[in-house]
């Protein structure tokens, strides 16, 4: 599924507005669940967390964690794909270290801003946040050791090119690394079409077959697949995941060199 009808204009007013609020008021109603307890629980090491800046690790609204499978080392680099308030970079750079380079994209001016905010108030240098879009990224040409995302590919309606794009950023032999939400069966059209639905991660999730040959596609080999203990709050999201098997996966895969 790398294209669809929803309403493209009305799917990004949403997702801006949603994650603003992720970005403002992470206390509020989602239906998804944000925060430390969230992160933990999908896998994120303790230790490591109380080093990212507490404020990103309260708007942390992944599906899922990866640092497990593909670990960046000292001196690479990182590029993260919808990066909002920043934890999955934040913590990336931890590992990088200061020799390496974390890169953070995201379309959202009040995440871009609290990311950017948070990492001058910790003087992480070697992490930056630019505003561009996943599916044609403000990033050069092969100079990332690992692209990361978490949740956020299901939300754009051009997966394809969201993978080609991941590639043409990679070294040979780089490593895409991501969690994402994908379904067991075929999503109804009124889904689909549904920009809110989207919005919440459900009606953009494309079948899971289909989403690792989109990734494959891109030139990349898939080494590892995982589901992930992740839950939707609301009834609307729980009765989507239960209906079409909607549910939360972790990839590793290689770019070819």
């Amino acid at each position: 599924m790398t294209t669809t009808t929803v309403d493209v204009d009305q799917l990004e007013a949403k997702v801006k507005d949603m994650y603003r609020l992720v970005a403002q008021e992470p206390q509020g109603r989602f239906h998804f669940e944000l925060g430390r307890e969230l992160a933990v629980r999908l896998g994120y090491d303790p230790e490591r967390l109380a080093a990212v800046p507490p404020g990103a690790v309260d708007s942390f609204a992944g599906v899922g964690h990866f640092f497990d499978l593909a670990s960046p080392g000292p001196g690479e680099t990182v590029v993260d794909l919808g990066s909002g308030a920043g934890m999955d970079a934040f913590y990336a750079a931890g590992l990088v270290g200061p020799t390496g380079h974390v890169v953070g994209v995201d379309f959202t001016t009040e995440q871009l801003a609290k990311a950017r905010r948070l990492a001058t108030e910790t003087g992480v240098a070697q992490i930056e946040f630019r505003e561009g879009r996943i599916e044609a990224l403000p990033v050069a040409d092969a100079v990332a050791d690992y692209v990361i995302s978490n949740g956020v590919i299901n939300l754009c309606p051009d997966k394809a090119t969201v993978f080609a794009e991941a590639a043409r950023v990679l070294r040979p032999g780089g490593m895409l690394a991501i969690a994402d939400i994908v379904t067991e069966r075929p999503l109804t059209e009124a889904i689909v079409c549904n920009a809110d639905l989207w919005a919440s991660c459900i009606g953009g999730a494309p079948q899971k077959d289909t989403y690792l040959g989109l990734i494959e596609a891109a030139g990349f080999t898939v080494e590892r697949v995982r589901a992930n203990p992740y839950a939707f709050l609301s009834a609307q999201a729980r009765s989507a995941s239960l209906s079409y098997g909607v549910k939360s996966i972790s990839v590793l895969a290689a770019k070819g060199s």
